[in-house]
């Protein structure tokens, strides 16, 4: 079983690569849902030389610009505090080309002792059983699973393991230019009626184009998702054999809506390339008045919009509802330093100048229940009420995306998606076709 799953591991290579020409996630941040933008996926990094009289634990990380500089300081300080550790964070790229090259990397036998890993991939880790179980680590340090912010940790236990804990974590979220809602006396949205009148209320047209549109958001599966789940349905049924939110009709509802928004202007949806910078431009230049965003977006729109600005849930249909995103850290089965490399992750768990520090600096949620009421977290979202937003949706958080074919059957949705929201292909044939190649996948799984 594990030869066949380890083949399996790597079959899924070549189609992550495919995936991620469709991404809309910056490679720099990583804080959109699935996976990351990558060009070609050059060969792991070789790991540094160990230094005299420290176990070195090498640990890899899709955190670049910004975020990078945020990582690079929080390793800094691990390293500074455990004189017979040292910790080498090395930037790998993307989600998918981090995945890429542990593949990669597994296969060879030189995979790192720690990573960052995106949460909708680490089943396809999991299954192939080279991540350790971390059960015997926590009980150790008298963790618990219940110690964490419940609504993170869908994509952390799998065959009754414990594979992952939370790091970098975020959610989609509502942004609203506040200031341009109350000009037309208009209420931030709270369901999908009230989203559609207010987006088209925001139109203004120009000729045969706009001046100012309603919403917009990325080019990502991410979206459709919370709009399946808020609409009472799955992606997949539960036992992993159909595709569920079709077969209950919630597809042709989704994309109804949007195609409705779409053909009044209310809604503008982005080219696939570089969507996510192209809607948060438009949004701070007032082109449209509310965009569905990550959570962490929150930090950046802050400094650069120049109006009130405000977060809020995602509009319900039936329900609230919305998936996570963002990573996971894991430590590999195949180390040789587990004991220190155990001693990063819980210090990352639970030292403040670890993750906690991190999620302060970088604008990820806060994944701990004792980082919840820390004083710190507590002054944070008292400055910054946005991010206490962020937080709150958590309690609506749903994950239904478990699937060791999710990366394949992704390829194929957004496919799909671009058919109906650009090429304006019918809802139902479309969804059709996307059905009939999903769930050929999903039993060759089986």
């Amino acid at each position: 079983m594990k030869k066949k799953n380890m083949t399996m591991l790597m079959a899924s290579t070549m189609l992550i690569g495919a995936l991620a020409g469709c991404s809309s996630a910056p490679a720099a941040t990583g804080t959109t849902g699935t996976t990351g933008t990558t060009g070609t996926t050059p060969a792991p990094a070789a790991a540094p030389a160990a230094k005299a009289g420290k176990t070195t634990i090498q640990y890899w990380h899709s955190m670049g610009g910004a975020n990078g500089e945020f990582t690079d300081a929080m390793i800094k300080r691990f390293n500074a505090s455990h004189p017979n550790i040292e910790v080498v964070g090395t930037f790998q790229g993307a989600y998918d080309e981090v995945v890429t090259k542990l593949q990669q990397a597994a296969a060879a036998g030189s995979a790192p002792d720690v990573t960052m890993l995106e949460r909708s991939f680490v089943q396809l880790f999991a299954d192939a059983d080279v991540l350790e179980d971390l059960t015997p680590y926590m009980k150790k340090s008298n963790l618990s699973t219940d110690d964490f912010v419940g609504g993170l940790m869908g994509h952390s236990t799998f065959n009754k393991k414990l594979v992952t804990l939370p790091l970098n974590r975020s959610t989609p979220i509502m942004h609203v230019n506040k200031t341009m809602l109350d000009e037309m006396g208009l209420k931030i949205p709270t369901t999908w009626e009230e989203l559609k009148t207010v987006t088209n209320a925001l139109v203004i047209k120009d000729g045969s184009g706009y001046k100012r549109q309603g919403i917009s958001m990325p080019f990502d599966d991410w979206y459709l998702q919370a709009m399946i789940t808020q609409s009472k349905s799955r992606f997949f049924s539960e036992d992993g054999t159909k595709m569920e939110f079709i077969d209950a009709g919630v597809g042709n509802k989704v994309f109804s809506y949007l195609k409705d928004l779409q053909n009044t202007g209310a809604l503008f949806y982005p080219p696939t390339q570089d969507s996510g910078n192209i809607v948060k431009q438009m949004f701070t230049e007032g082109k449209i008045g509310i965009l569905f965003e990550s959570t962490g977006s929150i930090g950046g729109l802050q400094k650069n919009v120049k109006f009130e600005y405000k977060t809020a849930f995602l509009p319900k249909n039936e329900v609230f509802a919305t998936p996570t995103g963002g990573a996971n850290v894991a430590m590999f089965a195949s180390s040789k330093n587990k004991e220190a490399a155990w001693e990063f992750l819980n210090w990352l768990m639970t030292d403040p100048q670890g993750g906690q520090q991190f999620v302060i600096d970088t604008g990820y949620l806060p994944f701990t229940k004792k980082m919840v009421e820390s004083k710190e977290i507590k002054e944070l979202f008292a400055k910054e009420p946005n991010r206490q937003v962020a937080y709150d949706q958590l309690q609506y958080g749903i994950d239904t995306n478990k699937h060791l074919a999710w990366t394949p059957i992704i390829q194929e949705f957004r496919s799909a998606m671009q058919a109906i929201m650009y090429d304006s292909k019918d809802i139902n044939a479309t969804l059709a076709t996307f059905k009939t190649a999903a769930e050929k996948l999903l039993k060759s799984t089986k």
